[in-house]
């Protein structure tokens, strides 16, 4: 199983995050209930995950979003358009960090990434939360917090393991299909691969070259370790028969 240097929730605050490392950060929704309740609210984090992933603050783009007055009537095809042909790199940014592979599931989510700053982690993780919680609590005339507390995060220990970690986090969606996924037998290998090929919420799909959300990560490191982008596909299958 893949390697992590687990950080203790407790001592978050405390934690100074070396751009010289990666790490895996996650959260899920207060008292484990949904973050995501459709199509809309997956598109608007993903825009999110753009948007906010730069030193200044948010700028017009081919969909304009405010993190402090957030629309709920934007049509999704419009966002779906600019996120899903890479448009959105309208204006150089400054990037806070460089996101690596994500996976959103209805409670929770889970990011790979790399500050490129001092403080990066931090400043976009508040903008990320902050922004999108705003939107969701106006949507669902709601309030209180959304998240379960801080963010996690846990060091990726460059071991054995470390190319690997992208499938981890790209195997999240299994759960929703094949619950006992991670403990008994997967017996339909084709299956589960099809189901994530196809599940949209996630960098699976560009990472095996299907543009889906290409502006958001930075697939680069791990695909030149695995050679031609097909290969990564090769090699999943055989982590994920292996598993």
């Amino acid at each position: 199983m893949l390697m992590f240097r687990d950080r203790d929730s407790k001592h978050m605050r405390k934690i100074k995050f070396a751009t010289d490392q990666i790490y895996h950060i996650y959260n899920r929704g207060v008292e484990k209930r949904n973050i995501f309740s459709d199509e809309s609210d997956y598109l608007r984090f993903i825009h999110n995950l753009y948007e906010f992933n730069d030193t200044r603050p948010a700028l017009p783009s081919n969909v304009k979003f405010s993190s402090r007055r957030p629309g709920t009537n934007v049509k999704s095809g419009a966002i779906k358009q600019c996120l899903e042909t890479g448009t959105l790199n309208i204006t150089p940014r400054q990037q806070l960090v460089s996101i690596f592979a994500f996976c959103l599931m209805p409670n929770h989510f889970h990011l790979l990434i790399q500050p490129k700053q001092k403080q990066g982690v931090e400043k976009f993780m508040l903008k990320l939360g902050a922004g999108y919680a705003t939107f969701f609590n106006k949507k669902y005339q709601r309030v209180g917090s959304l998240f379960q507390g801080r963010f996690k995060a846990t060091l990726v220990e460059k071991d054995a393991h470390f190319l690997h970690i992208p499938n981890y986090i790209h195997c999240n969606p299994l759960k929703l299909i094949m619950p006992n996924w991670k403990t008994e037998e997967i017996k339909d290998t084709a299956q589960a691969i099809s189901f994530l090929e196809n599940y949209r919420w996630s960098s699976f799909a560009d990472y095996i070259g299907r543009k889906n959300f290409p502006s958001i990560t930075q697939r680069e490191l791990f695909l030149s370790s695995y050679g031609e982008k097909q290969s990564y596909q090769n090699q999943f299958i055989e982590w994920l028969s292996y598993v």
